[in-house]
């Protein structure tokens, strides 16, 4: 009975890092295209619309839901973020598979970026 409830702790452990890594990957391999981790470049960082998605949709399932739907067809008048369109303009059309968007949604959801980049400071 203790050793099926290991196994079954470490697959589920497994599925968890796997599903955090392909968001990590679908995100390090779209959005960072335009979305700096922490800085404001061509787009709004990942830094400030994961924390006015938090501060709108502190749940995570509403989270990854809204931003999923936004980001499947970009529209000025449902946006969080009114001040990054006049900034940047209105994010284009992507064209993903809305579960691949909510991929993505999830890890940025789940990511700390400050605290990655602090973390990585640290290790210099």
């Amino acid at each position: 009975m203790l050793k099926s409830k290991i196994l079954l702790l470490v697959i589920l452990t497994a599925l968890e890092l796997n599903a955090n890594s392909l968001g990590s990957l679908l995100f390090h391999g779209n959005c960072i295209t335009c979305h700096n981790e922490t800085k404001d470049i061509s787009a709004p960082s990942m830094l400030s619309v994961r924390e006015n998605y938090l501060r709108a949709f502190p749940k995570r399932k509403d989270f990854i839901e809204y931003m999923s739907q936004w980001v499947i067809e970009p529209n000025a008048e449902t946006s969080i973020m009114l001040d990054a369109i006049k900034k940047y303009k209105l994010m284009p059309l992507l064209g993903y598979e809305v579960t691949t968007i909510e991929d993505i949604a999830a890890y940025i959801y789940d990511t700390d970026f400050l605290q990655i980049h602090e973390g990585h400071k640290d290790k210099k």
